[in-house]
C-alpha cells in the first residue's frame, strides 16, 4: 500500500500548464498575441477541474477567444479508435465541435489540449488544434500576425517531419535488427 502522504505530496504539486503558470509563476507574463481562438476543452479536464485556469492565460495572451459548449469530442481516449465506435464517435464531434471548427475563419486558432480532441479534429476537418503550450511558443516567435491563414501550419509542418524522422529511425532500427538475425542464423547454420 503507497504511503498516503507520499500520494498527497504527489497530489498537490501535480499541475496542467496553465494551473502551474497561475498557481506557482505569479510573475509570469506571457506574450501577447493578437488572435482570435476557438477552445476545445477535454471533457475530463472540464468536468474535473474546469477551465479557469486556462481562460486567464489565454487572456493574459491577449486572445480573443471562445470556449466551445461541446461536450465530449467523440474520441474519448480510445473509444473512437475502435471500428465499432467509430460512427458513434464521429456523431458525438458533429454535434457541436466539428461544425465550429470548419465555421471557424482561417486565421482562427484552434485550441484543444486533450490528445483525443486534436486528434479527432485532425481527422474529420481540414484543421489541426494546437495545445495552448504550443499556442504561446506561436506568441514567443512573434506569429501574431492575424491575417496569416492556418495558424497552426508551421508548428504542423515540424511535428509532421519530426514523425517522419521517428519513422525512419525505427524503420532503420527494424531493419538493423532484421539484418542481424539474418546474420546470426547464417552463422549458425556454417557451424
Amino acid at each position: 500500500m503507497p504511503d498516503s502522504s507520499l500520494a498527497r505530496q504527489l497530489s498537490d504539486n501535480t499541475f496542467t500548464l496553465s494551473e502551474f503558470l497561475q498557481k506557482k509563476v505569479k510573475d509570469f507574463r506571457p506574450p501577447k498575441i493578437d488572435r482570435q481562438a476557438l477552445v476545445q476543452g477535454h471533457c475530463h479536464h472540464k468536468a474535473i477541474m474546469r477551465l479557469h485556469d486556462e481562460e486567464a492565460v489565454m487572456k493574459e495572451l491577449g486572445l480573443d477567444f471562445e470556449v466551445l459548449d461541446s461536450g465530449c469530442c467523440g474520441m474519448a481516449g480510445s473509444f473512437g479508435y475502435e471500428a465499432d465506435k467509430y460512427e458513434i464517435s464521429v456523431k458525438c464531434g458533429e454535434r457541436n465541435l466539428l461544425p465550429a471548427v470548419r465555421r471557424a475563419g482561417l486565421s482562427t486558432i484552434i485550441i484543444a489540449d486533450g490528445f483525443s480532441c486534436r486528434e479527432q479534429i485532425a481527422q474529420q476537418t481540414n484543421r489541426h488544434a494546437l495545445h495552448l503550450a504550443e499556442v504561446m511558443q506561436m506568441a514567443q516567435q512573434h506569429a501574431s500576425s492575424a491575417d496569416t491563414m492556418y495558424p497552426e501550419s508551421i508548428l504542423v509542418k515540424r511535428r509532421t517531419a519530426g514523425l517522419r524522422r521517428s519513422r525512419w529511425r525505427a524503420l532503420t532500427t527494424l531493419g538493423s535488427i532484421a539484418l542481424g538475425v539474418m546474420i546470426l542464423r547464417k552463422m549458425r547454420k556454417h557451424r
